[in-house]
């Protein structure tokens, strides 16, 4: 499993979409929530702090339902496989969610449901095993 992003990495991709942010313990959260933020507000985000966004949102997912069922992509930043179940080894996974990294922290906030994501084609999520992901969101707290 790849590595989840520095906290100081975090910390200067906050100060990118935020400079006058004061980083709390929970950097991550705190830097989803600024990328989303600037999303509501019809803004494009610092695209290194949507980058790292999307890969310490994933590793956070992938540390809560560890596994190797489900392959969650969220190009070009992430890929992580999670949920515990039948391993796959080779080829494409028959478990893949698919998301766009604007929603993916949309959804990892809370912002955007799984079913608003599909409907509008930010999601895309094949095999059974897939939708499982749904009910581990969203990652934050209020």
């Amino acid at each position: 499993m790849p590595k989840p992003p520095a906290r100081e990495d975090l910390v200067a991709a906050l100060h990118l979409q935020d400079p006058a942010a004061q980083p709390a313990q929970d950097v991550l959260a705190q830097l989803a929530r600024a990328v989303g933020d600037a999303l509501e507000a019809g803004a494009a985000p610092d695209r290194t702090a949507l980058k790292l966004a999307c890969r310490g949102l994933a590793q956070e997912l992938a540390a809560r339902v560890p596994g190797r069922t489900v392959e969650l992509r969220i190009p070009p930043y992430a890929a992580v496989q999670c949920v515990p179940g039948p391993r796959h080894t080779r080829g494409t996974p028959p478990n893949v969610v698919e998301v766009q990294p604007a929603a993916w922290v949309l959804l990892a906030d809370g912002r955007l449901s799984w079913e608003d994501a599909a409907a509008d084609g930010r999601l895309l999520a094949s095999g059974e095993r897939a939708a499982l992901l749904a009910r581990e969101l969203p990652l934050l707290g209020e």
